[in-house]
């Protein structure tokens, strides 16, 4: 079948598409180079809606290649895009339509027929990076035999591994054929699953992906220059010769070990991208671009990707818009911020509000020893991001004088925004609110920071009880980016507005919550910790606990994560949740011993960073002689949450199960390539099994 014909079948599949057009226009060169055809990729809209590449688009690109090929008096072929974006890879909003592999597969065809015209044409080929190059859009940068990068461009990578893809168009071949793998494994796979992170423009230079870097304010006529000057011999491009040995070999079992440590083999996306890079050694272009195919299409028509096309959804679109949220035009203004509390949490939520909010911020506590050492680590933060070039000396100076602290709480009267964070005792709290209540204005907002406790009863007593939320961050506070605002019974909608205005200024994710105990990611961790622990009570050895859940690829054990969390802390919480549903929370015993003996964790940490099971520990608690085998562990784990997921979907916890797992893939880490939680317990039965029916509709982060 013609490359116009697979063409022609996929553009009748999507109908939605929203087209980038690939107009040419003819460009006289510099020097007497010659007349180039230079196709602009432009969807038509500004740089908000970034240009993509569906069926339709690569027929656009397609006939502008094909139409530049045909021309005698055209020496060359340049692409670029539109202001501050090249592309952002393939329209993956098709993807769902696809519905047999023979589709998937001719889409990964098209790519490279198309993309591989730039090389085989005849003609020399330039790509002229002016901004965004993401997946297909940086695989057409490197179908082109020549590279220019702006200076100003950002946001360079293959983010397929991420989502659950690979690099369908050539990039697992032509990447480490041009770099290298031993950098091309860190683009493809490390970044990728470190977070997803971006290359700069320089960056990218520096890897080798492009040629030359050029400043961005004249870019388009510097490197129209540049390729006038590689055509008439003036400048010629030099590239290193790859080391194909061990080296190569070296690379691919470090990007395995590396791809274990994130997903534990539970995701099949790094491992098929890493086996192409390993084929990519010795393949020639025909045998690389077709096994690329090959694994495209598996991937496509797999439930990872479903799912982590249901997650990037989520974490781009959902979070933006939050279910349930008041009319953003009921806020009201803030323009000073007070903090009760001066300890470490106090301490990260001051430096995030005054760095985001750039107002003033006080914090008090209970005497000035503790005033002056909050204040000093949020001034010694801010030292650090001056000295990291985060931010400049004029900025950190105007930063720094922002942050003040005193131990008289008259200082709340002008403040707008209030919150606490101190210690998670009830009486406290609700002690701490009656006082500022006699000292800020009635419209004032007070906040909690609280992890598990009732919001509604810490405004019982209060006079206005309507302007208390519930501010509920995640530790570490500058990383994590969700954000539970938590509406307690009295909580009125400008209150809840304001929260959310503030929310999306400290540029965190938010989702509304009813007020219920512990909310969502912490009754959901501790529901999930509960089973664990009582299996290991139960007799089974926590390496193995700990193991059987590695099938799963979190992204911590769960005596990793007890570990993070703080035992102290996941102990009261456990004994909260206990009061509030005794038949499905109980307190390990074990745990409370751990935590009375002072432990910071069940494990000792060798030099290498390899954990063993912290020999105090095992003379500390006491087990059963039933252990559980790793199915029967994760069975007894994921029925749980199936259970708890309905429990508080039918109490109304959130809007929908999609913020289930909003919640918990932002603010636990959870992978995206399950899509939260609730995909994976659709897809596995197990919510059928618990719960009589599934969480989300079919072919909704499934294969339909």
């Amino acid at each position: 079948m013609s490359l116009q014909d697979l063409i022609d079948q996929a553009v009748a599949i999507e109908t939605d598409e929203v087209v980038t057009s690939a107009p040419s226009r003819d460009v006289v060169l510099p020097n007497k180079a010659g007349t180039m055809a230079l196709i602009t990729l432009d969807n038509g809209h500004d740089h908000t809606k970034p240009n993509t590449f569906g069926p339709k688009g690569l027929a656009e690109l397609n006939k502008a290649i094909d139409a530049a090929l045909a021309r005698e008096d055209v020496v060359a072929i340049g692409v670029t895009g539109k202001p501050f974006i090249l592309a952002a890879g393939a329209d993956l909003t098709g993807v769902p339509k696809l519905t047999d592999r023979e589709q998937a597969l001719n889409l990964g065809k098209i790519g490279h027929g198309v993309m591989r015209k730039l090389q085989d044409g005849g003609k020399p080929s330039f790509a002229f990076v002016n901004g965004v190059a993401l997946g297909g859009g940086l695989e057409v940068a490197l179908h082109a035999q020549y590279r220019t990068v702006s200076v100003a461009a950002g946001m360079l990578s293959t983010p397929e591994v991420f989502l659950g893809l690979i690099p369908g168009w050539g990039g697992n071949f032509l990447l480490p054929n041009l770099i290298g793998a031993d950098k091309a494994v860190k683009v493809v796979v490390e970044n990728a699953l470190n977070q997803n992170k971006m290359l700069s423009g320089p960056e990218a230079v520096k890897f080798g992906i492009g040629d030359v870097l050029l400043d961005s304010a004249d870019f388009l006529e510097q490197s129209l220059l540049w390729a006038s000057k590689v055509l008439t011999g003036e400048v010629t491009v030099d590239r290193p010769e790859i080391d194909r040995g061990d080296a190569w070999d070296a690379a691919v079992a470090r990007g395995k070990g590396f791809a274990d440590l994130k997903v534990s083999g539970a995701a099949p996306a790094p491992y098929r991208a890493l086996d192409l890079i390993a084929a990519a050694k010795d393949n020639d272009r025909d045998r690389g671009f077709a096994a690329e195919d090959e694994a495209l299409a598996d991937l496509i028509m797999s439930e990872e990707l479903r799912s982590g096309l249901y997650a990037f959804d989520l974490v781009n679109k959902r979070a933006k818009r939050p279910a349930g949220a008041p009319d953003k035009s009921l806020a009201r203004p803030v323009t000073k911020v007070g903090v009760v509390g001066a300890g470490l949490m106090a301490g990260q939520l001051a430096l995030l509000f005054v760095r985001r909010l750039e107002m003033p911020v006080v914090l008090t506590d209970l005497d000035q020893e503790r005033v002056d050492r909050g204040v000093g680590y949020v001034h010694g933060e801010i030292d650090k991001l001056l000295g990291k070039g985060r931010i400049r000396p004029d900025k950190a100076n105007q930063l720094k004088a922002l942050v003040s602290g005193s131990v008289d709480r008259a200082v709340f009267a002008d403040a707008d925004f209030v919150i606490e964070a101190v210690f998670e005792e009830l009486q406290l709290k609700k002690r701490i609110f009656a006082d500022l209540e006699k000292i800020v204005r009635s419209d004032a907002i007070l906040a909690t920071n609280t992890s598990s406790l009732s919001i509604t009863e810490m405004a019982a007593d209060l006079e206005h009880p309507e302007r208390v939320v519930g501010f509920h961050f995640f530790n570490p506070v500058a990383v994590l980016p969700l954000l539970e605002i938590i509406r307690a019974d009295q909580t009125d909608d400008a209150s809840l507005a304001t929260a959310f205005a503030v929310g999306k200024t400290l540029k965190k994710s938010c989702v509304l919550v009813k007020d219920a105990p512990a909310f969502v990611v912490n009754r959901l961790l501790t529901r999930f910790l509960g089973e664990v622990s009582a299996a290991v009570d139960e007799g089974t050895p926590i390496p193995a606990a700990d193991k059987a859940l590695s099938a799963l690829g979190l992204p911590m054990p769960p005596f990793v994560l007890l570990q993070l969390v703080g035992l102290p802390v996941a102990l009261h919480v456990a004994e909260t949740m206990n009061r509030a549903y005794p038949d499905r929370f109980a307190v390990s015993a074990n745990l409370a011993k751990v935590v009375a003996a002072g432990k910071s964790s069940f494990y000792v940490w060798s030099a290498e960073g390899k954990p063993s099971v912290d020999p105090e520990v095992e003379a500390l608690v006491t087990v059963g002689d039933k252990p559980s085998t790793a199915e029967e562990l994760r069975s007894r784990v994921l029925t749980a949450l199936a259970e708890e997921i309905r429990i508080m979907l039918d109490e109304g916890v959130v809007a929908e199960a999609q913020d289930i797992d909003l919640c918990l893939l932002l603010g636990a880490g959870w992978p995206f390539h399950l899509g939260g939680i609730t995909p994976y317990l659709d897809r596995s039965g197990i919510a059928e099994k618990v719960n009589g029916k599934r969480f989300l509709p079919k072919g909704v982060a499934s294969v339909a």
